[in-house]
């Protein structure tokens, strides 16, 4: 099929290209920018005059709820938010049921969401046996089978002897090792950031410590045996120090934030709002004008959606008692360009924070439109005004913080290897 996409403003930040120009597909591949190849005669052409055609977005952090919890969300379901979020490539965490710890499981889920030819999955395979922290997975076996890392998901190890095992082997064989930096025992029973509103509200807190000192030990134990380390989901502005203090010293060391902790702080907890019930916590705002800076100037890696739908009865309880976890795949565009705006960012600086340094961190061959590459493609209006409503979403978690809401900027197209997967 050959399709070319005329008129739109192109922005590829790999490559730095930012201009008004014609996009050529060939085969599910790009064939050109600018002017069409000899001898191309486009099947169907795509006037997208007004739109920004950039590369699909590659999102760090998306639970898709299978196998074992379809009452929250369906494989279905998820595969066509992501595309109605413009996400073409999306990294799963292992925190299944099973969690994702046998070759058999991890090659279930990649052929289901091949079948569906929507977006490109990519699993995170359990860093130990059921996440217990207990026994290391097999990761050789579950590299085989597809995984590009192996992560502990929201279980974070509580034995430093099992961490360094771990690291050892991942560094002997070239394996990430992804972990959301949390101290178990200084975080235990805590619902909520420890400050001023969990105090007032009666809330069991989390010192920023419990990241901090949690993150100060995972450098350690890289210094000692040479792993290269993901940290997902950074939300203290003393851990982003630690993580520019450890890159500076040249530490293979990336990490990134989830698209919320861009925008919320605890004050938001003022009301209650079950909606806010996320983890890491939502931190205090002088911690989230960090994350933000961070993130403009690179100490952060990327931002993902941590998309993690919920059933409406697991978030109608008090907010103590709810579910934590927001829907995010279809609100990652338009909360990374409303960051990118309010930070004075140009559009590809705002945009490579979810194309091509995602997939950098996740080592796939994505987020770029350089001729030759696969064309997954996100078309969107950069200008379009809409109200985050359960109606307005395709996943099947509803759940989100931002819910009647005003955002800006809304996906018209996605292509995934050339086809139109999605089209509002």
């Amino acid at each position: 099929m050959r399709i070319t996409i005329e008129g739109a403003r192109v922005v590829d930040p790999a490559s730095g290209r930012d201009e008004t120009a014609s996009l050529h597909i060939d085969q599910g591949r790009i064939a050109a920018i600018g002017k069409a190849p000899d001898g191309f005669r486009a099947e169907e052409t795509i006037d997208a005059k007004g739109l920004v055609a950039c590369p699909g977005l590659v999102d760090l952090c998306a639970r898709l709820r299978e196998p074992g919890f379809e009452y929250k969300a369906t494989l279905e379901s998820e595969m066509r938010a992501a595309v109605a979020g413009g996400v073409t490539t999306l990294a799963c965490p292992p925190d299944t049921d099973p969690p994702l710890d046998e070759p058999g499981l991890v090659e279930m889920l990649t052929r289901r969401a091949q079948s569906l030819e929507q977006a490109r999955v990519h699993p995170l395979g359990a860093l130990t046996v059921g996440l217990k922290g207990e026994r290391l997975a097999e990761m050789a076996e579950l590299a085989e089978a597809g995984c590009v890392g192996f992560f502990q998901a929201n279980a974070p190890i509580a034995d430093t002897n099992v961490l360094l095992s771990a690291m050892r082997y991942a560094a002997t064989f070239g394996f990430t090792v992804w972990l959301r930096p949390q101290d178990m025992a200084l975080a235990r029973g805590g619902i909520a950031h420890e400050g001023e509103v969990a105090t007032r509200l009666g809330l069991a807190a989390i010192p920023a410590i419990a990241e901090t000192v949690a993150v100060r030990t995972i450098v350690e134990l890289m210094g000692a045996t040479g792993a290269r380390v993901h940290l997902a989901r950074l939300s203290t502005a003393q851990a982003v120090a630690i993580v520019a203090e450890a890159k500076a010293k040249g530490a293979a060391l990336t990490c990134d934030v989830g698209v919320h902790h861009l925008h919320l702080s605890d004050r938001d907890l003022a009301d209650f709002d079950s909606q806010c019930n996320l983890v890491p916590p939502l931190r205090d705002p002088r911690d989230r004008d960090a994350l933000r800076k961070g993130l403009a100037d690179g100490t952060i890696d990327a931002v993902c959606s941590d998309h993690t739908p919920v059933d409406d009865d697991a978030k109608l309880v008090p907010f103590a008692e709810a579910e934590p976890g927001a829907s995010g795949l279809e609100l990652l565009l338009p909360l990374a360009l409303k960051w990118g705006s309010e930070s004075g960012l140009k559009l590809p600086a705002t945009l490579a924070t979810v194309t091509n340094r995602a997939a950098q961190v996740l080592g796939v061959d994505a987020g770029t439109l350089a001729p030759g590459a696969r064309a997954d493609i996100c078309l969107f209006d950069p200008k379009y005004p809409w109200v985050v409503t359960p109606a307005a979403l395709a996943s099947q978690g509803k759940n989100t913080p931002f819910l009647g809401f005003e955002l800006t900027g809304r996906v018209v197209r996605t292509l995934v290897g050339g086809r139109v997967v999605h089209s509002a």
